[in-house]
């Protein structure tokens, strides 16, 4: 074996680290930097500042809105049957309704609303109202008008003025006085919310107080806080248009009115289960 090629080897590893340790080092701080030549670097271009809006641009940006104007001047039309329901129990059948419409635009409309119930093949309660509204915010609107209540009792026509809206957190809330002669004085407050589970299951909570400021024996009013009644209903959107539903409804009358109930041998407090469909057009 040819014994010069390690010693080759090892001088040329050696030579390279022994040149640069007896290299002279530079002394960089005896350097004058100054005579340097700077390098050629272009300055970034400042931005120009942005201008304070004028009272004329922000009146550009954010035009005055006119309710009227939204949907222009053409009348539309629509009508809500809100509940069409029915139900079974021991004491017998009966069906209930709530249809609520308007003629109109944003600002006048023309409502009409009715309530009901049946039950042993008879009415036992039957209004309708006609009724004027106006738009005194984009959430709430004034109502006046006349209602015909057709039960219990005999037919009796009274005035109505009210108001009626959307509350915060999107409680729907309605509230009517009603006046007629022989102090036929009488309020009814409503409220329901509606609670989307998804985007076509429905919960809709309800709650309705009507007050009276007379006694009647003939109509079941005592004066005071008559009856109060709230419901529950889950609604399944087959279409925006139509959906079925099923529910619950806590009735109770109060104070005179539910001695009347009592002399009249019904009860002064029921729950039943209903059954129904919601649409419109």
């Amino acid at each position: 074996m040819n014994t010069r090629l390690p010693l080759l080897y090892s001088l040329l590893l050696v030579a390279p680290v022994a040149a640069a340790q007896a290299a002279p080092q530079m002394d960089h701080s005896r350097m004058d930097h100054s005579r340097m030549a700077p390098a050629d670097v272009s300055p970034s271009p400042v931005p120009a500042p942005v201008p304070v809006p004028t009272a004329a641009d922000l009146a550009a940006a954010f035009p005055a809105l006119h309710g009227g104007h939204v949907h222009g001047n053409a009348p539309v039309h629509y009508l809500l049957v809100d509940r069409l329901e029915g139900w079974n129990r021991d004491a017998g059948s009966g069906q209930a309704w709530e249809v609520n419409g308007w003629y109109g635009g944003d600002i006048h409309r023309l409502r009409l609303r009715s309530e009901g119930e049946r039950g042993g093949g008879r009415t036992h309660e039957a209004d309708l109202e006609l009724l004027y509204g106006r738009a005194i915010s984009p959430w709430w609107e004034l109502v006046g008008g006349l209602r015909q209540d057709f039960k219990p009792g005999a037919a009796r026509s009274r005035a109505a003025i009210g108001i009626q809206g959307l509350a915060p957190y999107k409680f729907e809330v309605s509230a009517t006085a009603y006046f007629g002669g022989d102090s036929q004085a009488a309020l009814r407050v409503e409220g329901e919310y509606t609670l989307l589970l998804t985007q076509r299951w429905i919960l809709q909570p309800r709650l309705e107080a009507n007050l009276s400021a007379d006694e009647d024996r003939g109509r079941g009013e005592g004066g005071g806080l008559d009856i109060v009644s709230a419901g529950l209903r889950l609604r399944y959107e087959v279409s925006r248009r139509f959906a079925p539903y099923i529910g619950w409804e806590h009735e109770r009358r109060l104070g005179d009115a539910a001695d009347f109930a009592r002399q009249d041998g019904e009860a002064a407090r029921e729950s039943r289960f209903v059954a129904g469909v919601r649409f419109w057009f």
